[in-house]
């Protein structure tokens, strides 16, 4: 009998403690959310934009010759000699070496399938080199020399900025004061003052211009082609930074 009671005891001091137990941990589950819903900061996400118009100071030109002929020895060496006579008049002009580089130099079969058969009849050698013009007053006249010396692909020209670390960093700059400048007017109507930058992310934007000019020289005579001169004008572009900023307020 007094071991049932021992035994009774027992029981009930263990359902004690885990009622106890259980009840703590209860409690400091709903404390726990009822602390992490209201520690959250009071913020607000502010976009701010900056903008820097600057003039290019490069441009890019694409020239490029292409040659059909019956054997492959033949065409390279017309294709090497015209390709060779184009490079040095740039130069002439006063591009430097290390701004003319190759872009490909391709030679493939051509074939005819007329009835129902593959036939050789010749060759075609392809090179392409891109040009970049420091000097924008002379973008004219480096298309012209190019076709008057046999350039027949003449992909475009394409105006960039050399630098563009400098604007994006001004561009930033912008954003940024745009932002602060946004959030202090939302904070002041709403009757709070912003304490500090929570997070911050940006995206900035600013490519080159792409200008399609003169394709298929080949199509012109001589005359024609010594006569190009364009007045080809760089115009402006626009670095744009995008900024997202998250302020607390109080």
């Amino acid at each position: 009998m007094q071991n049932n009671k021992i035994v009774s005891i027992s029981v009930l001091l263990v359902a004690i403690v885990l009622t106890v137990f259980l009840g703590v941990e209860t409690r400091n589950a709903w404390l726990q959310y009822d602390y992490i819903g209201k520690s959250g900061r009071d913020t607000i996400n502010i976009e701010g934009q900056g903008k820097v118009t600057a003039v290019p100071d490069i441009a890019q030109v694409q020239l490029g010759v292409v040659t059909d002929g019956a054997t492959v020895k033949d065409i390279q060496t017309k294709n090497t000699d015209k390709m060779n006579a184009i490079i040095k008049a740039v130069k002439d002009l006063g591009v430097e070496t290390k701004d003319i580089q190759t872009d490909n130099y391709n030679l493939n079969p051509k074939y005819d399938w007329s009835d129902g058969h593959q036939k050789l009849v010749g060759y075609t050698v392809s090179q392409n080199v891109t040009v970049k013009v420091r000097n924008l007053d002379k973008v004219g006249d480096v298309v012209s020399k190019g076709g008057e010396l046999g350039a027949n692909q003449i992909g475009g020209v394409q105006f960039v900025i050399d630098d563009p670390m400098v604007l994006q960093a001004q561009a930033r700059d912008k954003a940024i004061d745009d932002a602060k400048q946004k959030a202090d007017v939302l904070a002041k109507k709403l009757g709070l003052n912003v304490a500090r930058v929570v997070s911050y992310s940006e995206y900035t934007s600013g490519s080159p211009v792409p200008m399609p000019y003169l394709t298929m020289a080949k199509a012109m005579d001589s005359s024609v082609r010594s006569e190009i001169a364009p007045s080809i004008e760089p115009g402006t572009q626009d670095v744009t930074a995008n900024v997202t900023v998250t302020f607390e307020v109080r």
